[in-house]
């Protein structure tokens, strides 16, 4: 692929078509800041001091400033005039108005100081040697602290350039007295020591550098006022509610979970309740879930129950919205005959799909026909069916006692057997409709069980008086 070059740059780069004026010339035109904009610290706080040199430095310059500590190494940020010589310097009402975003009146801002000049290569080695020799004061400290016996942890100790005052940051969970340490450190270094409690994301603010998401930390890069956060943003923001993986540096919830907060909130509001009632193009229904981010809403129809997405935008009055639109007529455009042919299609799946209770009541209906087919007509002797003499076990006893018993009185008992009925033949005799009665369907086993049992007992005192009156007969005859 071929490299063609771009008119603009080319443009750029040809000397001939540049301005007349050199960069030192034009250098020499721009006037130097009043006011500067530094960051001061290991805590880098922003401040605004003024300015009354020469020099007209740029952004991220090195300089050497008086603050409300001493002597510092500063460094640049912006201007707050125009025409000072840095290309991104911002208005007075720019100044305020990032303030008043980033915190208000919590912003560490501070205005108690002056700029005295622009770094030099001795101010920088000092400075580095200084930072250097920070290390081994940080091992001091903690021989001290474990001297006095103090419950405290050493964080950090920061140093200015003019080293008159040592900053030591310590973390404790209860409150210490340090008094008698102090005497030991000002012995010690020479200096003013001044004693900061911090906590935990001002721990990280000091001592951190990278976050897992491959930045800076944000506390340490431009964060100055750090305000509590919250489960809910997580809960609204759907992230994960473990611990471990929306917890930052300094063990609490990543600060970044506050960046869209705002915004999450007010995608919120424009997104109805759940169990609302809402109208969509399909007709009424309820609402079941939302999706912050996309904005659409979960909806349950109240016609047939089916559940759609619908944009919040498309949502409408539920007592106006349109009705469900109606089906084309199937058979328009048919003939006579596909129109009868369909319509039969229809019925037979319609009576091959009948509901349980229907075929149930035909299939009781076929039953009690069977029934009714099968009874025995009038003055028909009934049949005793296989069902009437094989299941009920109280037959088949009384059956296998006359057998046994027939067998042992085979030839004295035949007369009585002849002038009394037994029970067997009795019930079979009950069995017998009379004239004019409708058919028994009930399988000829239709009498109350009370009258049953009494029908037993006179069967059990006909045999007993029939067999003694057939053995005095016989006596008799003899």
């Amino acid at each position: 692929m071929s490299i063609f070059p771009l008119p603009v740059f080319e443009a750029d780069a040809d000397p001939a078509k540049r301005d007349a004026i050199s960069d030192e010339e034009r250098y020499a035109q721009l006037e130097s800041p009043s006011t500067i904009v530094v960051r001061v610290g290991s805590m880098r706080h922003v401040a605004e001091y003024p300015y009354s040199g020469d020099a007209k430095p740029g952004c991220g310059s090195k300089m050497v400033a008086r603050t409300h500590r001493g002597t510092e190494l500063v460094e640049m940020l912006t201007t707050t005039c125009p025409n000072s010589g840095c290309g991104k310097a911002v208005t007075r009402t720019e100044m305020l108005d990032y303030i008043k975003a980033s915190g208000g009146k919590d912003y560490p801002f501070r205005t108690d100081g002056r700029i005295l000049r622009v770094a030099t290569i001795e101010d920088l080695n000092q400075w580095s040697a200084l930072k250097t020799l920070a290390l081994e004061k940080v091992k001091v400290v903690r021989a001290l602290i474990e001297e006095h016996a103090l419950d405290m942890k050493v964080v950090d100790v920061e140093p200015i350039l003019g080293e008159e005052q040592l900053t030591i940051y310590y973390m404790s969970e209860d409150r210490v007295d340090f008094r008698a340490l102090l005497k030991s450190l000002a012995s010690e270094f020479s200096a003013r020591i001044e004693m900061r409690q911090v906590g935990g994301r001002d721990e990280a603010r000091l001592v951190a550098d990278y976050e897992k998401c491959g930045q800076h930390c944000c506390c340490k890069n431009f964060l100055k006022v750090l305000k509590p956060v919250s489960m809910r943003s997580a809960k609204v923001q759907k992230a994960t509610l473990d611990p471990l993986k929306i917890s930052g540096r300094c063990g609490r919830l990543m600060c970044c979970l506050r960046y869209e907060d705002e915004t999450y909130d007010d995608l919120k509001k424009r997104l109805p309740h759940r169990k609302t009632r809402v109208g969509t193009s399909e007709g009424p229904g309820i609402v079941l879930d939302s999706k912050i981010l996309v904005q659409l809403v979960l909806v349950q129809l109240e016609e047939d129950g089916r559940e759609i997405a619908v944009p919040v935008e498309e949502l409408c009055d539920p007592d106006n919205c349109p009705t469900k639109p109606v089906e084309p007529d199937p058979f328009r455009g048919l003939g006579q005959p596909a129109v009868e042919e369909r319509t039969d299609d229809k019925t037979r799946n319609r009576s091959q799909r009948k509901p349980r209770e229907a075929r149930q009541a035909e299939h009781k209906t076929e039953s009690q026909t069977e029934a009714a087919s099968q009874a025995p007509s009038i003055g028909d002797a009934p049949a005793e069916t296989e069902t009437d003499s094989d299941s009920d076990p109280t037959r088949k006893k009384r059956r296998r006692r006359r057998r046994r018993k027939g067998g042992s009185e085979a030839g004295g008992t035949s007369g009585t057997e002849s002038a009394t009925p037994s029970a067997e033949d009795r019930s079979d005799a009950d069995q017998i409709p009379p004239e004019g009665a409708a058919p028994r369907t009930d399988g000829g086993d239709a009498a109350p069980k009370k009258k049953r049992r009494r029908r037993r007992r006179k069967g059990d005192g006909g045999e007993s008086s029939g067999s003694s009156d057939g053995g005095s007969g016989g006596d008799s005859g003899s």
